[in-house]
This record gives structure tokens, C-alpha cells and sequence, in this order.
């Protein structure tokens, strides 16, 4: 930290000043000096505050931990815990019925409904990827995966595959815009007739059942496409007779193009590993690019130099005449991390000061230049900004974010709920006071999302000394889970959502199972769900098709007479509470959960690499993020603080399941393995995790994650 560098009140790092003063301010007309003011007042009047309500955080718990310790071994009183937790103030009075009354939000996050994709930002070429995935190829996805059964053989096009995608495709299409009186599959050609448009089978013509889904059209010779709208979301129909796919159709259909990511959130949080000031600038640095328009990135695949930029929108001509132009990148949100964490990066009297303040001036501030474009892309065309705020827990700490952003527009000259916020319902305190935690920003919020991974760690951690839990695998089923799950819908409607706010689901971690999404997934628009996250363009593609097949207006409409899960079945903890688990039952889950945090944390740590596909103790690859993390070494904890397992039997796994991780990564040439020394950065993180599972700060995992791949840095510095 020596040189570090004064301004104003702060000293900063020089990774990060020459970020901004060279780089982020000079195209937003604002001086350095007023920047570095306007930030050093904030951090010194947000700062305590910061601390304080992390305190706060410690209190609770502490007090909840004392509270099921002197009823050890007692039943669960349900009535007795819930007064309690009004006493200590873990539940708050709820106020009278409000409706939210967030303004200029883009229709991609108030009125329509699709998928959204979660991307590191700090990999420039996933963030592209991401911000491009509002359109994509159905028949590309469905050929390339398992969403069909078998798979394409040889090296060129397999036609026999392709077959069964262009089948896969005519049974969508036949339930999302059905034709009258005939099947996609035995349309032969298309006739538009000024503003309609029919399908021919033989001699015969076949409009479509809603003539209204037919939005426009482009024209080049032979080569056409249709473009078709149904529930708010866009189909392309390409014809192209010319083309291998094309040519094999009768119809000349080449492809079926679907918009699929309308929204994608590029993340500053739980998938990178940025933990010092140069990891912070680069991160800074790719949001500017995408805010700006310039972000380009230049790769190696199959032998071939491949760029991405950011994609040019789509224009059509309408039915009328008209030009139709529709965006052709999703929007973009940018999650900062949450209250948690400080930074070196910026110190202030010296010290740390709260990395959540430092990106919510940093990535606003980037998109300054966007909200300033007059020609070129545009995330948001209604001149928000939209940031999503994780872990964050009750009402108090909400309303501190809400100050928090209002202090950023206030620095950066932008009226007020400029800043919109995705809110994360992900801590159990915020999950049991959602309807205050709404209400405390009410006139910026933009969603609400179900983080069921992160929401179990804090489960788990706040009832840690209650008992043992319920395996993890039970846990899907468990009572608590669906009353969280059912609740976020329930209030978030109450609380007027519908058609001005997303509500959202959590992520599909398998991002190989796609057949299994098709079938699973479909349940987030049915729960009345506006979003759901997913881990790639393509499995927002297929995911994409669930939104034409279920009108979530209509299931939102459906569910508001629905009688609201009580608040005693979400605040009782699955515990086994006396029931017995087989030796083998123990052994399972503890290898289990240790190989999944091995394999997370040895490529955090070792190569920096903050979100992937890990494979699981059965070889699965699994999306796995510092949430997922949390939950396994959250339960090893549990069981080891109430002695379903030992010590011994902890380290034993640990050796044996990094024994295994080490051969699951064997092709890897950067992988560092970890046995038989074990003794690495990587192999003391997931121990420190485990061992010092109750002293976590609500068993977070990033305080222990940052320290070891500091370390880990360090020493491949040396």
C-alpha cells in the first residue's frame, strides 16, 4: 500500500486512479477533484454506517445462537422463536400496502417476460457472449446438445441430427403460433400479402390462429424472414432455400431464430475472483466497454482467430410499411458485490473502506456513457442504469443501499432513482421482512430474485447451532424452501410488480443437462416467475421456448388470491431433529460436499477463475459460484458442530477428494495439484472453510477466499 496515492481524503491504489482519471472521467465531464471529493465524503459518512450494520449482523446471530442453546434438546417451538425474533429485532413491523413506483424502466425488465443470464464480467469475451444472447439460433441449440436424444455424427453437418431439430422446432412453433388447420412441419412455402402472412401446404393457404403474431419481414431474393411476436417475445423465421438446412425444407425454412436473453447481468460478485485493485480495474475497465460500446475481445477457436464486439440491432419492416427496429443485445445489469467486503484499493484514515461502495461509484459512473449516447448501441433506452445488490439483510441494510446510490447520483449530476436495484432475496432476514425490504426502495427497484443457493448457506448458518441438518440433497424438498420460494412471488405481487418489475428465479446449475431444463425449468414462468437465471446463450435459447408456452401475466393473475405461506413454516429450520442417518448416508454426503468444495475453490484460488463448470464426486459438470460453495462447507460445519462427523473424518475426506479433484483436472497444464502435500493456498481454503465454518461472517465464503488467493498470487509472483 505504499503507493498509494492521496486524493482528496482517500489514498488510492494506482491501478485504480489511473483507471479513473484516465480512463472512466474524461468522458462524463466530471473533474477529477470533484469525483475524488464527492467519493472520499461519501465513503466517510457511509462508512461507519457500513460497519455498523454488519455488527448488527454479528449481534443477531449471537443472539440467536443463545437462544437455541438454552432450548437444547427441547421440540422446536415455532411461536416462542417467532416472538422472539421480533424482540431482538430480526423481524420487523410491517407497514401498509404500497405499491413500488420505480420510473423509466425498459420493458425487458418490467412487462416482458424471459430469460436472464448471469456472466463474470471480468471475462470479456462471456460478457459479450451474454450481452449478444437476446437472439439465437433454436435449431443450433437443439442440435448441440442433449435437449434431443443421441447426438450429430462425423465432422460435417449430420442430417439425420438436423432432422430431428427442425422436427423439435415444428412442435414449438405448432403450440406457440399455431396455424389453422395445419402443422409446421407440412408447410411447403409462405405467402405475405400486403399485411398478412399465410402458410401454404400444396395449393392451400393457412393463416396463422392470431393473424396479430405476424410483426414483420425482410426481403432479399429468395433468402426472407418472418418475424412473429407471441407473450411480448419475438421468433424469426428464416428462409433461405439456397442454404444446406434450407434446402432439405420444403418450405425453404433455413432456421428458427428466438429472442432468448432479454436481460443478462454482468457480475462484479460471486462468479470472478477479483480480490486486489488490479482484479478491480479490470473488471471496472470491461463494464466501461460494454457501457461505451467499445468492448472488443480477440480469441483463439478451432484454430481460428475469432472477435466479438458488441451486436448491431435487428430492423424489420412491419405489416404497415413500417420500419421495426428491436434491440439486438440484452439489457444489462451490473451486480456489485454486497455489504460484506472491504478493499485496499481505496483506504480512507488508512484503512479499508466497504467494496460496495467502491463499485456502485465505479460501475455507475461507467454507465454515464451510455445514458449520454445519441447514435450506436444502448443498454437502456429509458435512461436508467440497472444494478443488482446481493446479501443483503432486512430492511436496514436495504435502505442503506438506497442511500448509497442516491450519494453516486448525487456525485455523478443524475436526478434521483436514476440507479435502479435488483434486490437479492437471499439472506433469511431479508426473505422474512420482504415486504420492508421493498417498501425501502420502492421507487428504484427493478426486481426481485430468489438466490436459493446463497439463501440455504445463510439458512444453515443462521440455525447452526439449533441441530443437525437434513441431507443436502433433502433439502430441495424441504418445507422452509417452498414457503421462500412461494412467498418472494406472493408479496412481490401484493407489492405491485406486475408489469413494472421483475421477479426472478435462480439458476440452472447443470449447464450440460439441457433435455432436463426443458423439463424442469418451465416450472420458474409457471411459479409466476417474469425471469429465471441461465448459465449460457444456448440454455437461454431452449429456456426462451417456456416463455411462449406459459403467459406469465396470466399466472401472475392466477396467483394473487393465493393464501401466503405462513411465516413459522419459513422460519423452521429442516433439522433431522432426532432421526438417525446410516454411516453411509454421513460418508456420502460428507465426500460429497468436500470434493464440490475442493473443486470449486482449488481453480478460485490457484488460477483465479471465479465461476465454471466443476465436475461433481460423479464426474457431472456442475455451474459452480462462491453461493454453491457456501452451502457445502456450511453443512460440513453443521455436522461436524454437532458431531455427525469428526474432525478425522473431515481431514480424511479432504485428502481423499482432493486426491480426486486432482485427477478430474489432470488435462488441465495450469492446474497446481494439491496432494499429497496439501499444504497449498487452494487445500488450506477449503480446510479454513470447514474448521472455521462458525466464525464466518454468516458463513460467507469470501473473506477465506480472498486471503488464500491473495496468497496464492503472492507466491506465483515470487
Amino acid at each position: 500500500m505504499t503507493n498509494h496515492m492521496p486524493r482528496a481524503n482517500l489514498t488510492v491504489a494506482p491501478e485504480i486512479l489511473s483507471f479513473v482519471e484516465e480512463t472512466l472521467l474524461p468522458g462524463i465531464g466530471l473533474k477529477a477533484d470533484a469525483f475524488w471529493k464527492g467519493y472520499g465524503e461519501m465513503l466517510a459518512e457511509l462508512a461507519p454506517e457500513n460497519r455498523r450494520l454488519l455488527q448488527k449482523r454479528e449481534d443477531i446471530q449471537a443472539k440467536i445462537d443463545g437462544w437455541v442453546l438454552e432450548r437444547k434438546g427441547q421440540p422446536w417451538d415455532a411461536t416462542a422463536y417467532e416472538a422472539f425474533l421480533r424482540e431482538i429485532g430480526y423481524l420487523v413491523p410491517e407497514g401498509p400496502a404500497f405499491t413500488i413506483g420505480t420510473p423509466e424502466v425498459d420493458p425487458e425488465m418490467s412487462s416482458v417476460a424471459g430469460p436472464q443470464l448471469v456472466v463474470p464480467v471480468m471475462n470479456a469475451r462471456f460478457a459479450l457472449n451474454a450481452a449478444n444472447a437476446r437472439w439465437g439460433s433454436l435449431y443450433d441449440a437443439l442440435y448441440g446438445t442433449d435437449a434431443l436424444p443421441g447426438k450429430a455424427e462425423g465432422k460435417g453437418y449430420d442430417a439425420k441430427r438436423g432432422a430431428q431439430a427442425v422436427a423439435w422446432a415444428a412442435d414449438f412453433l405448432d403450440r406457440a403460433v399455431p396455424l389453422a388447420g395445419a402443422g409446421h412441419k407440412d408447410v411447403t412455402g409462405w405467402k405475405r400479402d400486403g399485411a398478412s402472412l399465410v402458410a401454404l401446404v400444396g395449393e392451400a393457404e393457412h393463416p396463422f390462429e392470431d393473424p396479430a403474431v405476424f410483426v414483420g419481414f425482410t426481403e432479399d431474393g429468395d433468402r426472407k424472414s418472418w418475424l412473429l411476436r407471441q407473450n411480448g417475445l419475438h421468433i424469426e423465421l428464416v428462409i433461405d432455400p439456397a442454404h444446406p438446412v434450407g434446402k432439405d425444407s420444403a418450405s425453404g425454412l433455413r432456421d428458427v431464430v428466438v429472442e432468448a436473453a432479454l436481460t443478462a447481468i454482468q457480475d462484479c460478485e460471486d462468479s470472478i475472483a477479483a480480490v486486489d485493485a488490479a482484479d478491480k480495474a479490470e473488471v471496472y475497465a470491461n463494464w466501461l466497454g460494454l457501457m461505451t460500446g467499445t468492448l472488443v475481445d480477440t480469441f483463439q477457436k478451432g484454430g481460428e482467430t475469432m472477435t466479438r464486439r458488441l451486436a448491431e440491432d435487428r430492423t424489420f419492416t412491419t405489416p404497415d410499411g413500417s420500419t421495426l427496429t428491436l434491440p439486438g443485445r440484452a439489457v444489462m445489469l451490473v451486480r456489485n458485490v454486497g455489504h460484506l467486503m472491504t478493499t485496499d484499493a481505496v483506504l480512507l484514515d488508512g484503512q479499508e473502506t466497504p467494496e460496495g461502495i467502491m463499485d456502485a461509484i465505479m460501475t455507475v459512473a461507467a454507465a454515464v456513457y451510455d445514458l449520454r449516447k445519441s447514435e450506436g448501441p444502448r443498454n437502456s433506452r429509458k435512461g436508467s442504469v440497472y444494478v443488482v445488490k446481493p446479501k443483503m439483510h432486512g430492511p436496514e441494510e436495504v435502505a442503506f443501499a438506497d442511500r448509497t446510490y442516491a450519494w453516486v447520483e448525487d456525485i455523478l449530476g443524475l436526478p434521483r432513482n436514476t440507479v435502479k436495484l435488483g434486490v437479492m432475496d437471499e439472506e433469511r432476514r431479508t426473505s422474512a421482512n420482504l415486504g420492508e425490504c421493498i417498501r425501502a426502495v420502492k421507487d428504484r427497484i427493478v426486481f426481485i430474485n430468489t438466490g436459493f443457493l446463497d439463501r440455504t448457506g445463510d439458512e444453515i448458518h443462521t440455525s447452526m447451532q439449533a441441530g443437525a441438518f437434513i441431507p443436502k440433497e433433502e433439502m430441495k424438498g424441504a418445507a422452509w424452501l417452498k414457503a421462500y420460494e412461494d412467498g418472494n412471488v406472493d408479496v412481490a405481487l401484493a407489492d405491485g410488480f406486475e408489469g413494472r418489475a421483475q421477479i426472478g428465479k435462480g439458476m440452472w446449475a447443470k449447464p450440460d443437462a439441457m433435455a432436463e431444463m426443458l423439463k424442469v425449468k418451465i416450472g420458474h414462468p409457471e411459479a409466476g416467475a417474469t425471469t429465471a437465471w441461465v448459465p449460457s446463450p444456448t440454455a437461454a435459447v431452449l429456456h426462451a421456448t417456456h416463455y411462449h408456452l406459459v403467459n406469465v401475466a396470466d399466472r401472475q393473475e392466477a396467483l394473487k388470491s393465493r393464501k401466503r405461506p405462513p411465516l413459522a413454516t419459513l422460519l423452521t429450520p429442516p433439522l433431522l431433529a432426532g432421526r438417525n442417518l446410516s454411516a453411509e448416508e454421513v460418508a456420502r454426503d460428507l465426500d460429497n460436499n468436500c470434493q464440490g468444495i475442493l473443486g470449486y475453490v482449488v481453480r478460485w484460488v490457484d488460477q483465479g477463475i471465479g465461476c465454471s463448470k466443476v465436475p461433481d464426486i460423479n464426474d457431472v459438470p456442475l455451474m459452480e459460484d462462491r453461493a454453491t460453495c457456501r452451502i457445502s462447507s456450511q453443512y460440513v460445519t453443521n455436522w461436524l458442530v454437532h458431531g455427525l462427523v469428526t474432525k478425522a473424518e473431515v481431514e480424511d475426506a479432504l485428502r481423499r477428494m482432493a486426491e480426486k479433484v486432482d485427477r478430474q483436472n489432470a488435462g488441465d497444464a495450469a492446474y497446481r495439484p494439491m496432494a499429497p502435500s496439501f499444504d497449498g493456498p487452494a487445500f488450506k481454503a477449503a480446510h479454513d472453510l470447514i474448521f472455521k465454518g462458525v466464525e464466518q461472517p454468516s458463513g460467507y465464503t469470501e473473506p477465506v477466499l480472498h486471503a488464500r488467493r491473495r496468497e496464492a498470487k503472492a507466491l506465483q509472483a515470487a
